[in-house]
């Protein structure tokens, strides 16, 4: 068969052709109804490149995120419990009050005040303990009381006061644990107002000898007839 009868044949056909126009219509509404009968199955589409990247990058930022909470934690908790530790807590000897003198008395009273000290001249085998008293006012009646702990070996090598000796009666003796040196006015004496000392002497056991067990009382009647009472204690010393 020639070409040209081939060709002539083909547009016949081609121009006797008609397209079922309802029947291509159906067709295409059930494939875009999504009908099983239109045609094959859908599958699901893969994930865009891109979008797996994103995905990717929210994934590391994420453990990235967590692993900067963890340190941030952990160097918190550290820091905290480092504070805690750095933090010493209050010694005892710090707060500690001192023992109150026996009776509840205070330094000081009305017009008079009270306070002993170990001599800073003491040395490991003698000591010296000093009791200042100071009055606003004229006393008509005093009485002073050391008392010295027995720590060890304690044993009196004397006494004196700054005010005339002829003044007082002095008394020492050993009672209840104490080395007790006692100073009274005499009757029809004064007291005047100022600062005054007396002061106890002792040799102890050899060494630093522990004072805190050592006080001082004072009982007045000031020339108005009223009553004052007065108490320290000794802090620690040689």
């Amino acid at each position: 068969m020639k070409d040209e009868e081939l060709a002539g044949r083909l547009r016949e056909a081609a121009g006797a052709h008609r397209p079922d126009r309802a029947r291509m219509l159906a067709r295409i509404e059930r494939g875009m109804a999504g009908d099983p009968a239109a045609g094959a199955v859908r599958r699901p589409r893969a994930a865009r490149p891109w979008l797996r990247v994103a995905g990717a990058t929210v994934a590391v930022c994420g453990v990235l995120a967590a692993g900067a909470l963890a340190v941030t934690s952990a160097g918190d908790d550290g820091g905290a419990r480092a504070g805690r530790v750095a933090a010493a807590p209050a010694s005892p000897s710090s707060t500690a009050k001192a023992p109150a003198v026996p009776g509840g008395l205070r330094p000081e009273d009305g017009p008079l005040w009270t306070g002993g000290a170990v001599d800073p001249h003491s040395n490991p085998y003698w000591a010296q303990s000093n009791v200042t008293l100071r009055t606003t006012e004229p006393l008509s009646a005093l009485t002073v009381e050391l008392r010295v702990a027995e720590t060890g070996g304690v044993d009196s090598t004397g006494s004196w006061r700054s005010l005339p000796e002829p003044d007082f009666t002095v008394s020492v003796n050993e009672s209840g644990g104490y080395l007790v040196y006692r100073w009274t006015l005499r009757p029809g004496r004064t007291v005047p107002a100022g600062t005054h000392t007396f002061a106890g002497q002792y040799n102890h056991a050899e060494g630093d000898r522990d004072a805190t067990g050592d006080y001082v009382t004072a009982h007045a009647v000031r020339a108005s007839g009223a009553e004052a009472a007065v108490g320290d204690r000794f802090g620690r010393s040689r």
